[in-house]
């Protein structure tokens, strides 16, 4: 691994947020596939329709979504 690298790897910085599932079939995958783990990477974030949204994938990486920053009627999110 050249120094280039290495330095780019180290100020590398990993977003997280928190989920809390609202909805039955949010709170299925929160038990069923998300292991009960509330902390999910944000991978992307990216404007829908005038809406900010964060691509987030699950600790186990098991379950990835797209959800508005402010939460749905599925999921609510804590930065």
């Amino acid at each position: 691994m050249n120094m280039l690298t290495q330095k780019t790897m180290t100020n590398t910085k990993i977003k997280r947020v928190s989920v809390i599932p609202q909805s039955s079939k949010a709170k299925n995958r929160f038990a069923n596939v998300m292991d009960h783990f509330h902390m999910c990477t944000v991978e992307q974030e990216k404007v829908i329709d005038g809406v900010p949204h964060f691509f987030l994938v699950s600790m186990n990486r098991m379950y990835c979504f797209w959800v508005p920053v402010k939460g749905n009627e599925h999921w609510k999110i804590e930065k």
